[in-house]
């Protein structure tokens, strides 16, 4: 299967560029994925250059274990580990951070995964099947007034409370029907209780994007491991932030911004503001793929990068 599954990276050549300032750095692929971040950063490394890959992903890491160069390393934690493992490997800052989030099409495309609504599958949707709850798990389990804010919040659902109501009353059928474990049941379900269509949009995808960042808490680690970036990047490095919908790249935009802002000065007190500290970062520039690249992999339609660079110690 892994083989049959093919993932064409977003904004390949435009990430690289904005992330590698120096040959001989230390950078960071936050999330691994399949790699073409990484082999891309690599062929632009010097031989004292390194770079050190994170992934929750079990598939992703037997990729990266297929890399063979010494100048890489692949670590199989969740991105929120960034500060603790590079304080192991006593690297005190880094140049650059790359984070290209979302799933890959790997995870979508592979039905056993239950990421998908497109071909049936179980309903699991963690990024690493061998830790925490699955998909399955939580909806067997959560209130309505939860499932109705997860996927009011997440999925940005306008029909959140009928379809809460709907997972709740086929949960109340499961003695006679078993319980609901399928990807293709769960966009049937969603389906009926969705009343209108999106021009384009199945209406099972709202839904699936707001349990799949609830179940992998998504939006929860987004603003650590960027406050981690943060502060592990040296002076002139770049954090660079692939984002898929407009949640993380709200989050994303919101914290350059702030770190991009000098503090503010209360006029009542003495403080001239070259006395003040200087913002840490500076916000470098958004990047969309082109026509072609949306063409070729239409993934790549809703793809945000965003650059900022640290510029005070």
């Amino acid at each position: 299967m892994e083989n049959e599954l093919q993932h064409r990276t977003v904004l390949l050549d435009e990430a690289v560029n904005a992330l590698v300032t120096r040959a001989d750095g230390v950078y960071v692929d936050g999330t691994f994925g399949r790699g073409g971040h990484s082999r891309a950063v690599l062929a632009r490394l010097a031989q004292n250059g390194r770079l050190i890959a994170f992934d929750k992903d079990p598939q992703a890491i037997a990729t990266a274990r297929g890399i063979e160069d010494a100048r890489f390393e692949i670590v199989h934690e969740s991105f929120t580990s960034l500060a603790p493992a590079l304080a192991a490997r006593a690297i005190a800052r880094v140049a650059g951070v790359l984070l290209d989030l979302g799933v890959s099409s790997p995870q979508l495309d592979d039905p056993t995964r239950g990421f998908s609504f497109r071909s049936n599958g179980p309903l699991d949707m963690r990024m690493d099947p061998t830790r925490g709850e699955s998909a399955a798990e939580w909806l067997a389990r959560a209130s309505q007034q939860e499932l109705t804010e997860v996927i009011r919040n997440y999925g940005e659902e306008r029909f959140a409370i009928q379809i809460a109501k709907a997972l709740v009353a086929r949960r109340a059928e499961s003695d006679r029907l078993g319980s609901l474990d399928s990807t293709a049941e769960l966009a049937e379900i969603v389906a009926r209780a969705v009343k209108t269509r999106e021009k384009g949009k199945d209406p099972a995808t709202r839904t699936f994007q707001a349990i799949r960042i609830h179940v992998n808490q998504e939006l929860a680690e987004l603003p650590v491991v960027l406050e981690a970036a943060l502060s592990s990047l040296e002076q002139g490095g770049r954090l660079v932030v692939i984002s898929f919908h407009s949640l993380e790249d709200r989050i994303v935009k919101r914290f350059m911004q702030a770190h991009a802002s000098a503090p503010a000065i209360d006029r009542r007190l003495p403080i001239r503001a070259v006395d003040l500290p200087a913002a840490p970062m500076k916000i470098i520039g958004r990047v969309f793929a082109n026509a072609s690249e949306v063409e070729a992999n239409p993934r790549a339609r809703s793809a945000v990068m965003r650059v900022a660079e640290r510029v005070a110690p």
